[in-house]
């Protein structure tokens, strides 16, 4: 796996990290704003109800008396209920609501929750649906109705009409009830692969930017194809893709290492890696795994067939593969074992996976390897401050703050070695020093446009500055238009400035670019959040603007 040189942060964690008001992302485009129809005869007892006209003094009295006999209903009901009495409490539900006068709403609105939840033991799903929906026209900030249909809309596999629900529940609730979130969560990851996986069978592939395959490129200490070298006069195919790699003719690369295959020239292996590393970095996985394969069955080198090896484990990981990944790393480290690519990478998964021992033992291999792996290196020092971070260890968090000090002396040319102790920085709350780390990383790479997202963000956490974030991140998307990491830093804080449909609109650009199905499944997630605020804002008339 390469370093993208974003953020070493998981994204889901961004929300949390801005302290957007939408728990881990929560929401969705909301139902067409319609419901199905009831049954009419539900139709016909709300109607009958508006329709009673009574002397004011004798509607009084027959009110009075009929509000009382369904009390005295629905606490039957509510008996038969708990004892486990479902009929018996849907038959005394249906008759507390044909007793219930017409002006007491809240109570009518109670009353079809509770025979929804009669219902809901019985899995009848469509009648849960049906009841709520009447509950929540009596009653439409009625929680329990939201939650309850919710759940009946998730178990008939009515995602939309769940997550629609289930959001509304969280801003009544304003985010404080856990199981809430937990249930928004998990229905939001369920609609969020659903699209995912049908924009992905859509998508054209998107080249990234130029820096973000260089930056990919420079993961790879051991990389045999830029070990290569190609003379002036050879015309082949793969010298052709090895030229367009010095000149970043990067749209040539995938053709130039056909023709070598179709012509069978002799760098026919080297030729089907390097084109599926960039199958790899287009998103196009399928193609990208079989020429990985076609490559690690052969007889190619063993410096091949390992960093062969090494992407198709970092391609299992996207694909959340955890077991073919870790096979294909031990099958690496077994073929080479003195290759420290093969370490650092699997370190990486191992930090991904939150499993920090393995992690910084990984690192630690892979620089005592090769002592000047100014990226593993960082890396390293990075997991250990996880590691003390994790186990409250503060003698070893000031040793990680010795050791990112002494990187920034030994590698003052890395600005991965900027990045991350600036993170760290920002994660101890010292806002000035992290800001001066990632403004030495612009100056030793001045072309690298999430900087100016990380710099943003520390403005955001720093004092809550929303413009100068805001101004900061735009200058990244105007130096490269494909800096994904922009767009979805800039869609999460519309979102908390109330621009819901400007967040839209960014998140589109920043799924547009998503080159896996975890990543678009994130990032829908995201734009689904913004959409069901939108929705609801509407609806009940909400201001979510900050000033």
């Amino acid at each position: 796996m390469a370093s993208t040189g974003s953020t070493p942060f998981p994204k889901w964690q961004l929300a949390i990290l801005l302290g957007a008001p939408l728990a881990i992302g929560l929401g969705y485009l909301y139902l067409r704003n319609r419901f199905e129809d009831p049954e009419k005869k539900k139709e016909a007892e709300l109607k009958a109800k508006t329709t009673i006209s009574l002397d004011n003094e004798e509607n009084a009295k027959v009110s009075e008396s009929a509000i009382d006999r369904a009390m005295i209903l629905k606490g039957a009901g509510n008996r038969a209920f708990h004892g486990g009495e479902y009929d018996k409490a849907i038959t005394l539900y249906n008759e507390a609501i044909e007793a219930c006068p017409p002006d007491r709403s809240e109570d009518l609105a109670t009353f079809y929750q509770n025979r929804s939840a009669c219902y809901e033991k019985r899995e009848m799903w469509d009648q849960v649906k049906e009841d709520c929906t009447f509950a929540l026209k009596l009653n439409e900030k009625y929680v329990k109705a939201y939650l309850r249909r919710s759940r009946a809309a998730e178990k008939s596999g009515d995602l939309v009409l769940a997550l629609e629900d289930v959001t509304s529940a969280c801003i009544l609730e304003r985010f404080q009830v856990q199981s809430s979130l937990v249930n928004a969560d998990r229905i939001l990851k369920a609609l969020g692969r659903q699209h995912a996986r049908e924009a992905l069978s859509k998508r054209q592939p998107v080249m990234p930017s130029k820096h973000f395959i260089k930056t990919y490129f420079s993961a790879f200490l051991e990389d045999p194809i830029t070990k290569i070298h190609i003379d002036e006069n050879e015309s082949g195919g793969f010298a052709k893709a090895k030229r367009a790699i010095d000149t970043q003719d990067y749209e040539a690369i995938v053709d130039a290492c056909s023709e070598e295959l179709v012509s069978e020239g002799s760098y026919k292996y080297e030729a089907l890696l390097l084109r599926a590393t960039f199958y790899l970095l287009l998103g196009r996985h399928e193609e990208a795994q079989v020429d990985l394969g076609k490559v690690i069955e052969s007889d190619a080198s063993t410096k091949v067939k390992v960093n062969a090896l090494i992407k198709r484990a970092s391609l299992y990981t996207q694909l959340e593969n955890t077991e073919k990944c870790l096979e294909d790393f031990a099958n690496a480290a077994q073929l080479d074992p003195g290759n420290s690519d093969i370490y650092h990478h699997r370190g990486q998964v191992y930090l991904l996976l939150e499993r920090m021992d393995e992690a910084t033992s990984e690192f630690a291999k892979a620089v005592e390897l090769n002592s000047d792996f100014s990226i593993a290196y960082i890396q390293k020092c990075y997991a250990d401050y996880r590691h003390a971070q994790f186990h409250k260890n503060i003698g070893a968090l000031t040793q990680v703050r010795a050791d990112f000090e002494q990187a920034l002396e030994r590698f003052p040319r890395c600005a991965e070695a900027y990045i991350l102790y600036a993170q760290v920085l920002s994660d101890q709350q010292e806002w000035g020093r992290a800001e001066a780390l990632f403004d030495s990383a612009l100056a030793v790479d001045p072309h690298n446009a999430t900087l100016y997202v990380h710099k943003g963000l520390v403005q955001l956490q720093k004092n809550t500055d929303f413009d100068k974030a805001v101004k900061l991140i735009n200058k990244a998307i105007e130096m490269d238009d494909k800096c994904d990491f922009a767009y979805e830093t800039l869609g999460t804080i519309e979102v908390q400035r109330g621009n819901l449909r400007r967040s839209l609109e960014l998140f589109e650009k920043a799924i547009a670019l998503a080159k896996t199905e975890l990543e678009m499944t994130h990032l829908f997630s995201l734009k689904d959040a913004a959409a069901a605020q939108l929705k609801v804002s509407q609806r009940w008339g909400l201001d979510w603007t900050v000033s």
